[in-house]
């Protein structure tokens, strides 16, 4: 118990504020399931059983204490600084968002391995997906993430990782099969577009959206306005995530 609790602090206090919260994964993954394959819908079914993609997408998360998955506390996020590219960068020897996902596709695709395995690889992709598309987990290497940058989110104590995580998708009260419907609204031509791209690709998309996500009044206490000029991005960074996962799940079992 003692270690698992040592394990939780320090991941905490390296990264906190993980990922996109439930509600967002929940959609990533509501939405890549409009958007999978028959053949991908069944095998999914057939390996994930009961399960959805929206049930397995927060699994990354509730695996946090379970000391047996301390390697992957680095894989959700990347940092890659102003004026680099990802090939520049020193890379993290315990791995990144980007290099877990290319490896995980790629052993998906080869197969070969045991079906508790591949369900571990799914959830993960699951996850990380949606990790991959929220703006800061694409770090500056400067301020975690925006952990470190301490905000005031209508009259709360909070930090901008925090805000982009959950805030402002809490704030709306949407539950996430609700939110999955709002916002997702594609074409052919941009479902298309997205499948058709890259990780990095994604990673880049997330990378250039940080001037955004950092312009603050000089108090840094943001509300309404703040989530006006950046909630039209959440839905699009969400919607973007599932359909590209249900892509690479079709590309995979399709």
């Amino acid at each position: 118990m003692t270690s698992k609790l040592g394990c939780i602090v320090f991941f905490l206090l390296s990264f906190p504020g993980l990922c996109w919260g439930p509600t967002g994964h929940r959609v990533t993954g509501k939405i890549a399931e409009s958007y999978l394959s028959k053949k991908a819908r069944k095998k999914l079914r057939q390996i994930l059983k009961h399960e959805s993609l929206a049930e397995v997408s927060t699994w990354m998360d509730e695996i946090r204490s379970d000391d047996r998955y301390d390697h992957t506390y680095d894989w959700h996020w990347v940092t890659v600084p102003d004026g680099m590219t990802y090939e520049q960068t020193n890379k993290n020897p315990k791995g990144d968002v980007i290099a877990t996902i290319e490896t995980i596709i790629s052993e998906l695709e080869t197969g070969g391995f045991a079906q508790e395995k591949e369900v571990e690889h799914i959830k993960m992709l699951v996850h990380l997906v949606g990790d991959i598309h929220q703006p800061l987990h694409v770090g500056t290497g400067e301020d975690r993430g925006g952990n470190d940058v301490k905000v005031t989110w209508f009259r709360s104590e909070s930090n901008l990782h925090r805000v982009w995580d959950s805030g402002m998708i809490d704030q709306k009260k949407y539950s996430y099969t609700e939110l999955a419907e709002i916002i997702d609204h594609t074409t052919k031509e941009q479902i298309e577009k997205w499948q058709a791209s890259s990780v990095r690709d994604w990673a880049n998309e997330s990378k250039a959206l940080r001037e955004q996500v950092y312009e603050l009044p000089e108090d840094k206490n943001i509300s309404y306005r703040y989530m006006y000029h950046n909630w039209d991005t959440v839905e699009l960074r969400l919607l973007q995530a599932g359909v590209r996962l249900a892509g690479v799940l079709n590309r995979i079992y399709g």
